[in-house]
């Protein structure tokens, strides 16, 4: 009987040291974090195409506006993930890697706009857990995308169960032109900071 018992917990044990937390899939480490095919797919503008213009707000309620932007320098779009139901560890890397090189960026004249996307309902409160502690520099912006009004303008809706927008990453010019993108039809595939460099390096 004991070596009954003994067999069964470590049957037990193993089942429950393979299977996924809630906690994990909450944080994209489990079944969650696989992407789902689209309806369509992505449809943004290409290089040369003109930028559809936006005014997106930030976290203190103030517009962001790409033609503003423009005027000063290129702007780079880091599109994330934003709230699919968790917060996406891949966003939070590729933003961590951007901060890394601030000061590349500031050289380069250049602005950054990263767009976070979502339903309407509590989308500021899940992109301030998202930011954490994150302090961004003045050119960083970090704005919401309510209910995809930006993501379906640039054809970045990625309608699928617990999906939001395609990971993405633009250039776009002081003549307001996308001068480089890069978008990707899975959670990985994205621009890299050294990618987005050399291109600005381009505009000079």
């Amino acid at each position: 009987m004991s070596k009954f018992l003994l067999g069964f917990s470590l049957i037990v044990t193993v089942m429950i040291v393979a299977s996924p937390s809630k906690a994990q899939e909450r944080r994209g480490g489990g079944r969650r974090s696989q992407a789902v095919p689209g309806k369509e797919l992505p449809h943004p503008p290409k290089v040369d195409d003109d930028a559809p213009i936006f005014e997106l707000k930030n976290l203190e309620d103030q517009v962001v506006s790409l033609k503003e932007l423009a005027e000063k320098g290129p702007v780079v779009m880091l599109v994330l993930r934003g709230w699919p139901g968790y917060q996406c560890p891949i966003c939070n890397r590729q933003v961590g890697e951007f901060m890394s090189k601030q000061a590349e960026f500031e050289k380069a004249g250049a602005s950054l706009v990263m767009i976070y996307p979502g339903p309407v309902d509590l989308l500021a409160e899940h992109a301030k857990e998202f930011q954490g502690a994150k302090e961004f520099p003045e050119h960083f912006h970090y704005v919401i995308d309510p209910d995809y009004t930006f993501t379906n303008a640039w054809g970045l809706r990625w309608e699928a169960p617990r999906e939001t927008a395609y990971p993405s990453t633009f250039v776009v010019g002081k003549d307001l032109k996308v001068k480089f993108g890069i978008t990707s039809t899975s959670h990985g595939g994205r621009a890299s900071a050294a990618d987005v460099l050399n291109e600005l390096e381009k505009l000079k």
